[in-house]
């Protein structure tokens, strides 16, 4: 009996004790998952939570950014032409907010090209149009040059034409209106039977030989002023217009014209003096 008891105590206690092993498993295994599975839970609702925060901070970021985008395209405050658009241009994508601003994109369209020959094209237009613009200028000052020469020559012509009228007044007063002159008939019949043409060739021989005694005189007074060796040269220089070195000297006094001779080549001296003689 003793021994049976001994047994039984023995083998309760190994049961018992297999009984608080299991025991303290399983209550080990309970406190390992209860704690765990309570902050997976947390951290979950947490990730979840921030995720939550994150997406309404952006679509607060979103909706600000598009009203800064509208108030820049329509210019409010005249922020986007004059502060942005210098500035973001040229950024691309970036520069579509911009609004439209016509004092750059006027400037833009007449500055810039595409390409540098097309720049080089532009710049030889240009070239060419002041080119043609200088000859036109060219042009209108030959035009002026041509009409003020124009102008000089009928002067030159109203002078004489004024001078004729008063050398033709001062004949009909000296010769045909004077006392001693013929009776007035007499010239009217003298004038009428001379042909226009006719008429015509003797004024234009006399205007003429008016003329050409007046450029002899002024030859004359000119070379007569002048160092006889000088005039010398001059006229040994002429020997294609012999005729009028002969004239100038027939004019001038007996002195200069000597003096004038004596310093000339001897040959072109003789050849004056013969058409010189009488």
């Amino acid at each position: 009996m003793a021994e049976e008891e001994k047994e039984l105590s023995k083998a309760e206690k190994k049961a018992l004790k297999k009984q608080e092993k299991e025991e303290k498993k399983k209550a080990k295994k309970a406190g390992k998952e209860g704690p765990d599975g309570e902050g997976q839970d947390e951290d979950e609702g947490g990730v979840g939570g921030k995720i939550i925060v994150a997406l309404v901070a952006l679509m607060i970021i979103a909706v600000w950014l598009v009203i800064f985008g509208l108030l820049i395209k329509m210019d409010v405050g005249g922020f986007g032409s004059t502060v942005l658009y210098p500035v973001l241009k040229d950024v691309p994508v970036i520069n579509q907010i911009l609004p439209e601003s016509e004092e750059y994109a006027e400037e833009d369209s007449a500055y810039q090209f595409s390409t540098v020959d097309e720049a080089v094209a532009r710049i030889k237009e240009l070239e060419q149009q002041l080119a043609d613009a200088q000859s036109s200028n060219d042009a209108t000052a030959a035009e002026i040059a041509d009409l003020q020469a124009q102008a000089a020559e009928l002067q030159t012509y109203k002078e004489n034409e004024a001078a004729f009228e008063e050398t033709k007044e001062k004949f009909y007063e000296e010769v045909v209106y004077n006392d001693n002159a013929p009776d007035i008939d007499t010239y009217k019949e003298y004038y009428e039977s001379i042909e226009p043409d006719n008429a015509a060739a003797i004024y234009k021989q006399v205007v003429e030989q008016e003329q050409t005694s007046q450029e002899i005189s002024d030859y004359v007074a000119a070379y007569s002023a002048m160092d006889p060796s000088a005039a010398a040269k001059i006229f040994d220089s002429m020997t294609d217009n012999l005729s009028l070195v002969a004239e100038i000297l027939e004019n001038m006094s007996s002195q200069a014209r000597g003096d004038i001779l004596a310093a000339m080549d001897t040959d072109t001296a003789a050849q004056v003096t013969e058409m010189m003689q009488p």
